[in-house]
């Protein structure tokens, strides 16, 4: 299906880029992941046991919709835009309807990333390019507070990854990528797009959640 017929399947209205830039330069405007990219993602991504997501800079709500439609993983999206906000609480009561059934497992906290604590049962972050790296950087420690408080595996999954979010994650912390996802041919985008999953094996206890790698 085309991006129009997945949000009027889904009952839910997810399309369109925001306008102009936001006024600090360490926050990125809205734009959704394409379906295709998901459905992509999903074809080789196998989600951890119990999944449950946090989407940084979730917008209107797309990923949390179509991931727990289509492979009912439960899901928080982290918005500091209440103007997005509200449409994704919007999206969320034509989506539950069409659903027919009281969602309960997707939900959406109106904040900045970095002032948001991380749950002890969530264990998989996605990321669309939210923010500048100075920000991905005080987010992922929290991140790492909570699996050194709480140990359990976790993924990072990022989209349009940048070259500063991979150095810091494969020099400064214990996350190993796993695998990149090419997606350039699905979505026709011309760039360099591409999904890349890290994991960090939290319960493994000879891990140092603060590492320095050069």
């Amino acid at each position: 299906m085309k991006e129009k017929e997945l949000d009027m399947f889904l009952q839910i209205n997810t399309r369109g880029v925001q306008q102009g830039f936001h006024r600090s330069l360490h926050y990125h405007r809205y734009e959704p992941t394409p379906y295709a990219a998901l459905e992509k993602l999903f074809q080789v991504y196998e989600p951890l046991s119990n999944p449950k997501w946090v989407d940084y800079g979730s917008g209107k709500g797309r990923v949390g919709f179509y991931i727990f439609a289509f492979h009912r993983i439960p899901s928080v999206g982290i918005e500091m835009d209440e103007g997005f906000l509200q449409v994704a609480q919007k999206n969320l009561v034509t989506f539950q309807k069409g659903q027919r059934l009281h969602v309960r497992s997707i939900c959406f906290h109106h904040g900045l990333a970095e002032n948001y604590t991380v749950c002890p049962k969530e264990n998989t972050f996605y990321f669309f390019h939210p923010f500048s790296v100075q920000v991905f950087m005080q987010v992922v420690g929290k991140i790492l507070s909570s699996v050194e408080a709480y140990p359990r595996t976790v993924d990072l999954i990022l989209y349009y990854p940048t070259t500063d979010y991979r150095y810091f994650l494969e020099k400064r912390t214990a996350f190993i990528l796993l695998f990149e996802i090419e997606t350039e041919a699905v979505s026709g985008s011309n760039g360099s797009e591409c999904f890349m999953i890290f994991r960090l094996n939290g319960t493994d206890k000879s891990l140092d959640f603060a590492p320095n790698r050069g």
